[in-house]
């Protein structure tokens, strides 16, 4: 296993899509993906990211948008920079850092869109601060997604979703739309059809799935 996640790392050290410390990207990335990307499309993030395979997805479906893939382990990181390099993806990039640091990467209202999918649901009360819809978060999102732009979640934890739907409108979140079963809404035309590993096992064993999608609106945020 050690072996693996050093070659995995390897492959993070040389790859073109892959940003981290140690890269020349790392610290003067923010305000320039433009210039990484060549292009000045729309950036979208997927925050927890894993091994990509949303990012991934995403990337092929709306090649005219810019998907970064957020997550502080290089091991799961590698799995999707190499799946994206095999598909000759040149819109999908990934960050490996932990996410309450993204504003040393992202300028104020450099992101349009942000998905979070299965995130670790932080269940105990203590880990509250953890929840990626925590408001330490969401002062964070608001900051970086313009104006209008997208918030996406999907989980199949109840409790955490709950949750979410406090915290999101109480901090500002506008035009909020959800359900507790994706795949029987009409809802499920959004997330396109994409499904990651344990979103499918989840999916398989009869598990509903959570989504729902909001707009950031920076003069309602706390």
């Amino acid at each position: 296993m050690k072996r693996r996640k050093q070659y995995r790392f390897a492959q993070n050290a040389i790859a073109e899509n892959v940003i981290e410390n140690g890269k020349p990207l790392y610290s003067s990335i923010k305000g320039n993906w433009s210039d990484h990307f060549k292009n000045n499309n729309p950036i979208v993030l997927e925050l927890a990211c894993g091994k990509g395979e949303y990012t991934v997805g995403l990337a092929q479906e709306f090649p005219n948008y810019n998907f970064i893939g957020v997550d502080i382990k290089g091991d799961r990181i590698a799995r999707g920079s190499q799946a994206a390099l095999k598909k000759g993806l040149k819109n999908v990039a990934f960050l490996r850092t932990d996410i309450q640091y993204l504003r040393e990467f992202f300028d104020t209202d450099e992101v349009s869109e942000i998905w979070v999918t299965f995130p670790d649901p932080q269940p105990r009360d203590k880990q509250e601060k953890h929840r990626l819809t925590h408001p330490r978060f969401l002062e964070i999102y608001t900051d970086l997604l313009i104006e209008d732009g997208l918030f996406h979640l999907k989980t199949d934890s109840a409790p955490f979703f709950d949750y979410s739907l406090e915290t999101l409108p109480a901090f500002g979140f506008t035009n909020l739309v959800f359900t507790h079963n994706l795949y029987e809404s009409p809802l499920n035309q959004i997330h396109h059809g994409i499904k990651t590993k344990y979103e499918a096992m989840f999916f398989e064993k009869g598990f509903s799935i959570n989504y729902l999608q909001c707009k950031n609106k920076k003069a309602l945020a706390q």
